[in-house]
């Protein structure tokens, strides 16, 4: 059975105190479920203050992105190497945001997850349609495209250990969430992919829904038996929204 996995993305928010102030929250009542990995991803400049929180915690840290290179002439960027020595465990790739506003596209974001796996630091891959795409009828194809460039280049350990995220970019910070059959629809086909390329993978790799998670739809969601958890955005920055969606999760795995 897949460990079910909730991330807890902050995007572009926070400050020190504000920080101090959810992760206490968070790990007041988040005494660490066995069914479930939880992890936060907080802006880059607050990755030492949030893993000094951290510390000791089952709560795992991740990071929003990172460079494809280890080092050199690449103003603004940050190496998975560096993000490593902060123990930071995962990294979000390719988020819908990164792909449209920092025009990240699939090869970049392969060379990204190749780079994470030789920092020893677990890449999660989002992938996801536009609406104008959902509406044309595109929405397996569009997926199965951005997926395959990471397939090519993973080899079984690697992908294995690959967490990947839904992300309907149509659900994200609109309210609008995809039904939990059209979700589930959609990682069924993405673990019928990596089935093409490795049987076993398929069955451990955790697939997460990202698309505008609230407590309310959390449940519904996970009990489908291809969604793993969740990639959390606006829900994250609240600790009883976050730790309602842990719950759903935790017992949607206790279910499977």
């Amino acid at each position: 059975m897949r460990k079910s996995i909730v991330a807890g993305n902050w995007k572009m928010n926070g400050n020190l105190a504000a920080n101090a102030e959810l992760v206490t929250g968070l790990l007041s009542t988040q005494s660490g479920n066995d069914n479930i990995d939880v992890l936060v991803c907080p802006p880059a400049v607050y990755i030492p203050q949030v893993a000094a929180l951290l510390q000791g915690t089952r709560v795992a840290l991740g990071a929003q992105n990172a460079s494809a290179f280890e080092k050199g002439a690449y103003t603004g960027d940050i190496s998975l190497s560096m993000l490593a020595e902060f123990d930071v465990q995962y990294v979000i790739l390719g988020h819908s945001e990164c792909r449209a506003l920092f025009g990240e596209d699939d090869s970049q974001v392969a060379s990204k997850f190749l780079a994470a796996v030789a920092a020893g630091v677990t890449p999660i891959v989002c992938i996801g349609e536009t609406l104008e795409e959902r509406q044309a009828g595109q929405t397996l194809d569009v997926v199965a495209r951005q997926l395959r460039a990471v397939l090519d280049v993973a080899d079984t350990v690697a992908l294995a250990g690959t967490v990947i995220a839904y992300e309907p970019v149509w659900a994200i910070g609109t309210g609008l969430t995809a039904t939990p059959e059209q979700a589930q629809e959609v990682h069924q086909a993405l673990r019928a992919l990596i089935a093409e390329y490795d049987a076993a993978a398929a069955l451990k790799v955790r697939i997460l829904y990202g698309g505008s998670v609230t407590a309310d739809s959390a449940a519904q969601l996970f009990a489908q038996p291809d969604i793993d958890g969740g990639l959390v955005g606006g829900a994250s920055l609240k600790a009883k929204d976050f730790l309602a969606i842990c719950s759903a999760a935790a017992g949607a795995s206790a279910n499977g």
